[in-house]
């Protein structure tokens, strides 16, 4: 009787029956669904190899959780780039201290290969946590024998003094094996000084240029000073090889008698004497101590391929430098003066860049990108990067930066024009930032005949814009972050070519 008076029913309204039909398989599907991915949350959750403790598990962007359970190939090779910054400045930051209570960081069945001393590999799966930021998730597991405690390595990864923080990101390197024209290779600690006035300021760079592995490479101390009539002066001592000291595990340098040490406190004291690069004259001495502020620093980026090596590292993106810098017997003193300090390495053949750093009232802004030699192809973005007194704040990607070309400066007899203002923006979801730099001077060099502060010299004349601009101005900032304003302006100092 039922199933007559469906089919009756249905044969007397067709198209209302399908409707409640599609409505019913409808409903069953979503029902479906929703009980399936409740069962794939309940088995993932219950994955001995998707370890954790806490509310939130922090992975790879794109990483595929079945690739990381199953242990695929795409899974073998995964890494979270910087897990050191991304740890101490975004997630462990006091920034977050109001909604995060505790962080670990964990690897967990990682594969590794153990080789033996009679030479047999064996394939192992290793994991690795830090045991108190685990046991502060609630994860650590139950320790039936024994004691399982942080030691020196977990409590430099959480909390470095910032003397181990800065000789992990600012140390030297060795000219890679496989790098195209090594003799171009070229590394320094660059670090600038603006006056009390804001119409002074100095260039300072401690370089070693030349392919390490060898013999045939030295070191100099370059120096810039721009005074306050406009007039510029620069210094130099070159020393070779023998007389260089560097290492790749800790910031100190020396050449000859000039040298950068970093101090327990984390402040570097520069020292050094050079003479004028044009002959005759008094000479210049540094004797300068410049501390970074804390958590303002750019944990570093490097590019790497056989034609092109390019590291950059700023330990010091808001920095306040003291004491003093004499010609001759007239000496400037600083007494917690305007600095910045960063670090570079890299191969430098036909290489160009855009860059700056500047403080924008509470705020300090790093931006740049790097031009590899002959590139036929678009300029990559900008990368813009955003502190303020908590550390890391943001990060934008605008795709141009304008600039007007609308000042004349002469290098070496010729005419060339420079910018007066150059300006870029991005919007990245919900935040934007808008960036206006008015340059009020600007110097040039003409790589061809040698560059003074930094680069390759042998091979500067294939360089399609030989002339190095670096300028003075000031950065104005506005737009909004987090649902916060951001609005800020200060000194800053930037380049780029021509």
């Amino acid at each position: 009787m039922i199933s007559l008076l469906a089919l009756r029913n249905l044969t007397y309204r067709p198209w209302r029956s399908l409707l409640l039909f599609l409505g019913y398989g409808m409903g069953v599907a979503v029902m479906i669904t929703l009980l399936s991915i409740g069962e794939a949350l309940v088995t993932q959750a219950r994955q001995e190899k998707l370890v954790g403790g806490g509310n939130i598990t922090v992975l790879p962007q794109g990483l595929d959780v079945e690739v990381m359970k199953t242990g695929g190939l795409g899974g073998l090779f995964f890494s979270i780039d910087h897990s050191r910054f991304i740890y101490r400045q975004v997630l462990a930051s006091p920034r977050l201290a109001s909604v995060v209570s505790a962080v670990s960081p964990q690897i967990d069945g990682k594969l590794l290969y153990l080789r033996t001393r009679d030479g047999q590999v064996t394939p192992v799966r290793a994991t690795g946590e830090i045991p108190g930021a685990t046991r502060a998730v609630g994860a650590l597991p139950e320790i039936a024998a024994g004691a399982w405690r942080d030691d020196a390595g977990d409590r430099r990864y959480v909390n470095p003094t910032r003397r181990e923080l800065y000789d992990e990101i600012d140390h030297f390197h060795i000219t890679p094996a496989n790098v195209a024209h090594p003799e171009t290779w070229a590394e320094w600690h660059y670090f600038n000084v603006l006056s009390a006035s804001g119409h002074a300021w100095t260039f300072i760079s401690y370089i070693g240029a030349g392919d390490v592995r060898g013999s045939r490479w030295g070191g100099k101390l370059g120096v810039t000073v721009h005074d306050s009539t406009g007039a510029i002066r620069r210094y130099a001592l070159l020393v070779p090889a023998a007389r260089v000291r560097f290492s790749t595990t800790d910031a100190d340098v020396r050449i000859g008698e000039a040298s950068v040490t970093l101090r327990d406190d984390g402040s570097y004291a520069l020292e050094g004497t050079a003479a004028p690069e044009q002959g005759g004259g008094a000479p210049l001495s540094i004797h300068l101590i410049v501390m970074p502020v804390p958590r303002a620093y750019f944990p570093g980026a490097a590019l790497g391929g056989a034609d092109l090596v390019s590291g950059y590292v700023v330990a010091g993106l808001r920095a306040n430098a003291s004491g003093t810098i004499c010609e001759g017997a007239r000496c400037e003193r600083y007494d917690g003066a305007q600095s910045y300090h960063d670090h570079n390495w890299g191969v430098w053949q036909g290489v160009t860049w855009d860059w700056g750093a500047a403080r924008a009232g509470s705020y300090t802004m790093l931006y740049g990108r790097v031009i590899p030699p002959a590139s036929v192809a678009e300029a990559p973005p900008l990368f813009v990067y955003l502190v303020d007194s908590l550390g890391f704040r943001a990060v934008f990607r605008p795709r141009v930066i304008r600039y007007t070309d609308d000042r004349t400066i002469m290098v070496n007899g010729r005419t060339v024009r420079v910018p007066s203002v150059a300006e870029f923006a991005d919007v990245r979801g919900n935040d934007t930032l808008r960036v206006r730099l008015s340059v009020e001077s600007a110097l040039g060099t003409d790589t061809r005949t040698g560059i003074a502060q930094r680069g390759d010299a042998g091979r500067a004349s294939e360089v399609a814009h030989p002339y190095f601009i670096q300028m003075k101005g000031t950065a104005t900032l506005v737009g909004r972050v987090g649902g916060a304003p951001i609005d800020g302006q200060g000194t800053g100092f930037f380049e780029t070519y021509r």
